[in-house]
């Protein structure tokens, strides 16, 4: 039989990382990352790894004991999990309770950290858009929005108003953030989507077609910019309702596009 020969960039002292999610499919790290990791100084590759929450436990134990992976990146619905499968956490994982990336440190510790909500806030000042002072309503309060409203806290909104069918979920979300921002977190109430100036999907739902809206955008008020943290589909069913009623939209990818630089450090890539 005729040799297929290597695959290209991927040799014998190739260092592995794996993204960990259910679905898989979506993910975008990959396409983000393998040419950056493929790069002078570089010889390293990340791939995709379909994950049950039923298996995460017994999967990462064993992707740890792979002597040549030094790190994870996780997904939905992995990144509450995530903190307890690790040696240590960041002061972002920490406060937050939720991690999507962990690697492994020198001494042979695993350490995770959070990086949805920096990269998410950085996203929209990258395109132009003032967090500060601002009122945002947000739907989710998992490992996605748990980190998204954190970080916009953090970087001075005013209030951040959060929906989630979990109530046991956001009253924990209250409860954690509420402690340091008594008057910048709250549940979503009568008023609050149609007040904010930034409406944001921290939910899977718009991965599949068949899925519900989050919100009703045509809600928002005419100067909103609505928010979708989905990044498979691009043009979300979210994204196209809004921009069919003049709303100013906002995509999935930026908020990844701007982990980048801190994977780099996190994972001490040069």
């Amino acid at each position: 039989m005729e040799s297929l020969g290597p695959v290209a960039g991927v040799s014998g002292t190739t260092r592995l990382y794996a993204v960990l999610g259910d679905p898989v499919a979506q993910v975008k790290a990959p396409g983000l990352l393998n040419p950056l990791l493929s790069g002078p100084g570089m010889d390293a590759v990340v791939v995709p790894v379909h994950v049950r929450a039923r298996d995460l436990t017994e999967v990462v134990e064993g992707l740890k004991r792979i002597g040549n992976l030094d790190g994870l990146l996780v997904t939905v619905p992995h990144k509450a999990a995530l903190c307890a499968l690790a040696d240590g956490l960041g002061p972002a994982a920490a406060l937050i309770g939720t991690a999507n990336a962990m690697r492994r440190d020198p001494d042979g510790r695993w350490s995770a950290e959070n990086f949805d909500g920096l990269g998410f806030v950085h996203g929209l000042r990258a395109a132009g858009h003032t967090v500060r002072d601002s009122h945002v309503a947000l739907a989710g309060a998992g490992g996605a929005g748990s980190a998204i409203a954190t970080a916009l806290l953090m970087a001075g909104a005013a209030r951040v108003s959060v929906h989630d069918t979990d109530r046991a979920r956001l009253d924990a979300l209250l409860l954690r953030l509420g402690s340091r921002w008594p008057d910048g977190i709250r549940a979503l109430g009568p008023g609050d989507l149609e007040a904010a100036g930034f409406a944001v999907n921290a939910t899977p739902l718009g991965m599949r077609p068949e899925d519900p809206l989050p919100f009703d955008p045509s809600r928002t008020r005419p100067d909103a910019v609505v928010v979708d943290v989905v990044m498979k589909p691009h043009e979300t069913a979210l994204l196209t309702a809004a921009a069919a009623v003049g709303r100013r939209v906002h995509h999935g990818i930026h908020m990844l596009e701007q982990q980048v630089p801190c994977y780099r450090a996190f994972f001490g890539w040069p």
